[in-house]
C-alpha cells in the first residue's frame, strides 16, 4: 500500500513536470553561457560592480586606469545613491522659472522658464558625483607611464555569477591579474593584484577627486575647479589613510586600506599608493557620509560575501532557460535578458528611483525621471525581487507633500507627481517634463502590482494614502466638458509621446487609457477596504472620453488625428499602443489595435524611438495575440534596440547606455513567459507556438 502511494506521488509529480513543458532550470549554466568578455579596449563595453546604491566602472584594467579613453563612449565613474553636491545658490527659487498657462479660463503655474538663469541653476544643482577616480598606473624603466598602446594580450571577464571583474594583460612581457568587487552592503570596492611586475616598484595606485560638475551631460566631474573643494588627510598611519572631501555644503569620507605600499600625495586632489610587493597587492576602498568606526571586511571577506550574495540573487526569484529553443534569436535575447538583470540588480536597486543611465555616468545631472520608474522598477516584482521596488515607496512617502503643494498651486486637489527630480523630490525647471502627466498613475500601478505579489490585505494599509491622493489629482485633472457631456484630458499637457505643444495637446491615447486604469484600480482599493466608491472618481471613470479613432486605427491623440498621414507623428513613442499592452484596458477594441499596432511596424520612423519602445511594443502584440510580432519587437535590428558587450541598451553617443530599455526587456520577458491578466491558459502565451520556443519558466509573476 504505501509503496502504490509513493509510486502515484512520482507520477503525478512527473505529470506535472510534462504539463508544465519544463524541468528544473540549470541557473548557474544559463548565467554562465552569457558573462560578458572583451580581448581589447572599448569605449563601450566597460565593466561595473555594485550593490543597487554604489557602483564602481571600470576599464580593461579592472579599475579606471584610462579615463580619457572612455569619455566619447561610457564614462569611468564611481557614484552612490547618496553622492550629491549643489554649488552655492544665489536664491534662485522655483517660482522664479514660473510661466502661466491656461486651463480652461484660470491661469496656472508651470516652471518651464528652463533658460532663465534661475531656471539653469535649479536644473543643475543638486547633480550627482564622481566621488573619486581610482587607477593603475605603471611606470617604464624610464619612469614615463605606460600607455594604452603598451598593452598586450587583454582579457577581462565579469563574473556576474560572482559579482567580480576578472582582468588581465600584459605590460613589457608580464603578466597582470586584477579581481575587482563590490561589497553587497557596505559601498566599498576591494581589488587584488598580481603580478611579477610589481617586485619592479613600478606600480602605483592613483587617487584622484573632483569637484561636482554643473554641465549637462555624460561627465560628472570638473577637474578644472581645484580651489573649489578639499581633500584633507584626517587619520593615517602605515596601512591607512582617511580622506575628508569637502564640496560647499557635501562632505563624505573616502578610507583606504593597503599592505606594503606607501601613500604620497601628488597635488591637492591627488594621491598615489605607491606599491611594495613581492608578487601581490590588496587594498579596500570605503566611501561613507560619515566616518566609520567599525571593523571593515578585507578583500578575501569582501569577494566571498559578493560570491554569496549573487549566488544567491541569481539561485532565488525568476528565471528562464532558452537553451532548447532553435529561433536563431534566442541565445541573443537570452543574453540581453541575463545582462539586464545584472546591470537593473547593480544600477536600481537602492532606496531612490534610479536616473536613466543609473550610477555608471550622469544623464540630466544625475535626477530622476518618475515617468520612467514604470520602466526600471515593474520588473523585479515579476522576477520575485519585490524589495527592489518597494524600497521606493518609502521616499514617494516623503516627497508627498511637495508634490500635493505643486498640485494645490495649480489648482487640483491630491498630488502631482513630477518628472525630473533629485534626492530631496523637488521639481525641476523644464519646457516639457513640468507638462508630462504619464507619470501620475504609476504609483498606483506600482501599489496593485505589490498587493497581486504579497496577495496580503497589509499593503492596502501601507499604500492607500499614495493611491488615494494620486487618484484624487486624476479625477481633480480630468476636465468636464459640458458641451460633449464627457472629461478631456488637457491642454496644457505634454503626452509621452513629446512632440506636441503643452497649449494644443488633448486627450493622448496612452494617458487617457491609464487615467481609466488608475481611478478603476483606486476604487477597487476602496472596495477592498469596505469603504464606498468615489463619486467623483465614478462619474470621471464612467464619462471619460473615447480612444481617439481614425479609418479604423487609434490616434496619438485628438489633437494628431492624423497621425498615420503625416509623418511627424511617427516620431517618439508609439504609446497609442501602450494602452492595451502596458496596461489591462478592457475598452480597447482589439481588432483596431491590432490594425494599429500593424500599423506602427509598417511606418514609424525608428530612429527617432527609444529602447523602451521595443518591449513596449512587444507587450502589445503579446496582448493582441500576435507572438511573431512580439519577438520580433523585442529583437527588431535598428540602433535604439541595441545591447552592448556589456548589456547595456546603447541609444547613441550622447546616452550610450539606457536602463529603461533593460527593465523594460524584462517586464516584456516576464508577460511573454508568465502571462497577464486574462491571458490565454496556455504555457508561455506571449511566445510563437511554432515549436522553436520550447522555453523553460521558474518563479516569474505574471503582468496585470
Amino acid at each position: 500500500m504505501k509503496l502504490s502511494k509513493f509510486i502515484f506521488v512520482i507520477l503525478i509529480l512527473f505529470l506535472s513536470e510534462v504539463v508544465s513543458g519544463q524541468n528544473k532550470i540549470d541557473r548557474y549554466a544559463v548565467v554562465h553561457r552569457h558573462i560578458p568578455i572583451i580581448t581589447k579596449a572599448d569605449s563601450l563595453s566597460p565593466f561595473t560592480v555594485g550593490n543597487g546604491k554604489f557602483a564602481f566602472t571600470t576599464d580593461f584594467t579592472g579599475l579606471q586606469s584610462f579615463p580619457e579613453f572612455y569619455e566619447n563612449g561610457i564614462p569611468l565613474c564611481t557614484m552612490s545613491e547618496w553622492g550629491w553636491h549643489s554649488i552655492p545658490n544665489e536664491n534662485y527659487k522655483l517660482e522664479d522659472t514660473f510661466e502661466y498657462y491656461d486651463y480652461y479660463g484660470r491661469k496656472i503655474p508651470f516652471a518651464s522658464n528652463q533658460n532663465s538663469k534661475a531656471g539653469e541653476w535649479l536644473r543643475a544643482n543638486p547633480h550627482r558625483l564622481n566621488l573619486a577616480r581610482i587607477g593603475l598606473k605603471i611606470f617604464n624603466p624610464d619612469f614615463s607611464e605606460v600607455k594604452i598602446s603598451q598593452i598586450k594580450n587583454i582579457h577581462q571577464e565579469e563574473n556576474i555569477w560572482e559579482g567580480i571583474i576578472k582582468s588581465s594583460f600584459e605590460v613589457n612581457n608580464k603578466k597582470f591579474f586584477i579581481e575587482t568587487v563590490c561589497h553587497p552592503q557596505l559601498d566599498l570596492i576591494a581589488v587584488r593584484i598580481k603580478s611579477d611586475f610589481l617586485k619592479e616598484n613600478k606600480t602605483s595606485i592613483e587617487f584622484a577627486f573632483p569637484y561636482g560638475s554643473t554641465k549637462w551631460g555624460k561627465n560628472a566631474s570638473d577637474w578644472e575647479s581645484e580651489e573649489k573643494h578639499n581633500s584633507e588627510i584626517i587619520l593615517s598611519d602605515s596601512k591607512s589613510v582617511l580622506i575628508k572631501r569637502t564640496l560647499d555644503s557635501t562632505i563624505y569620507y573616502v578610507l583606504i586600506k593597503w599592505d606594503n605600499a606607501q601613500l604620497v600625495r601628488k597635488s591637492k586632489h591627488n594621491f598615489l599608493l605607491n606599491i611594495n610587493s613581492k608578487d601581490a597587492f590588496e587594498f579596500t576602498v570605503l566611501f561613507s557620509q560619515k566616518i566609520n568606526n567599525e571593523k571593515l571586511p578585507d578583500v578575501f571577506e569582501t569577494i566571498n560575501a559578493s560570491k554569496n550574495y549573487w549566488k544567491n540573487f541569481w539561485e532565488t526569484g525568476g528565471a528562464i532557460d532558452f537553451s532548447e529553443c532553435t529561433d536563431s534569436r534566442s541565445f541573443e535575447l537570452e543574453r540581453r535578458i541575463i545582462l539586464s538583470r545584472y546591470l537593473t540588480a547593480i544600477q536600481c536597486g537602492g532606496i531612490y528611483p534610479p536616473q536613466e543611465t543609473g550610477l555608471t555616468f550622469n544623464s540630466w545631472y544625475g535626477k530622476f525621471h518618475l515617468e520612467m520608474t514604470w520602466w526600471h522598477l515593474v520588473h523585479f516584482v515579476l522576477w520575485g525581487k519585490p524589495e527592489f521596488l518597494e524600497s521606493k515607496l518609502e521616499w514617494y512617502q516623503k516627497i508627498l507633500p511637495l508634490a500635493q503643494n505643486t498640485a494645490q498651486l495649480q489648482g487640483f486637489n491630491g498630488v502631482r507627481w513630477h518628472k525630473m527630480v533629485s534626492i530631496d523630490g523637488r521639481e525641476s525647471p523644464s519646457k516639457v517634463g513640468v507638462f508630462l502627466i504619464w507619470q501620475q498613475p504609476h504609483i498606483i500601478y506600482f501599489a496593485e502590482l505589490l498587493y497581486k505579489y504579497y496577495k496580503n490585505d497589509s499593503i492596502l494599509h501601507k499604500y492607500k494614502n499614495l493611491v488615494f491622493e494620486t487618484a484624487e489629482f486624476l479625477s481633480s485633472f480630468a476636465h468636464w466638458d459640458e458641451k460633449n457631456n464627457r472629461y478631456v484630458l488637457g491642454p496644457p499637457l505634454i503626452p509621452a509621446q513629446e512632440i506636441y505643444k503643452p497649449n494644443e495637446s488633448i486627450n493622448p491615447a496612452f494617458e487617457l487609457s491609464y487615467w481609466l486604469f488608475g481611478l478603476k484600480t483606486a476604487q477597487m482599493w476602496r472596495e477592498r477596504l469596505g469603504l464606498k466608491q468615489n463619486e467623483k472618481w465614478q462619474h470621471v471613470i464612467e464619462h471619460l472620453s473615447k480612444l481617439p479613432v481614425k479609418d479604423g486605427l487609434y490616434q496619438n491623440a485628438e489633437n494628431a488625428m492624423n497621425t498615420f498621414e503625416d509623418k511627424f507623428n511617427r516620431n517618439d513613442h508609439p504609446t497609442l499602443l501602450a494602452s492595451f499592452g502596458m496596461l489591462p484596458n478592457e475598452n480597447v477594441d482589439k481588432e483596431i489595435m491590432r490594425s494599429t499596432l500593424k500599423k506602427v511596424f509598417e511606418t514609424w520612423n525608428w530612429n527617432e524611438t527609444w529602447g523602451w519602445d521595443y518591449p513596449m511594443i512587444a507587450m502589445t502584440a503579446a496582448r493582441i495575440g500576435e507572438p511573431e510580432l512580439a519577438v520580433d519587437a523585442l529583437m527588431m535590428n535598428v540602433q535604439k534596440n541595441s545591447y552592448l558587450v556589456n548589456g547595456h541598451n546603447y541609444q547613441d553617443e550622447r546616452l550610450p547606455i539606457y536602463l529603461p530599455g533593460n527593465g523594460g526587456l524584462l517586464t516584456a520577458v516576464a508577460m511573454m513567459s508568465s502571462g497577464w491578466e486574462g491571458a490565454p491558459k496556455i504555457f508561455a502565451p506571449g511566445f510563437p507556438k511554432n515549436g522553436k520556443w520550447k522555453i523553460k519558466v521558474e518563479g516569474i509573476m505574471s503582468l496585470l
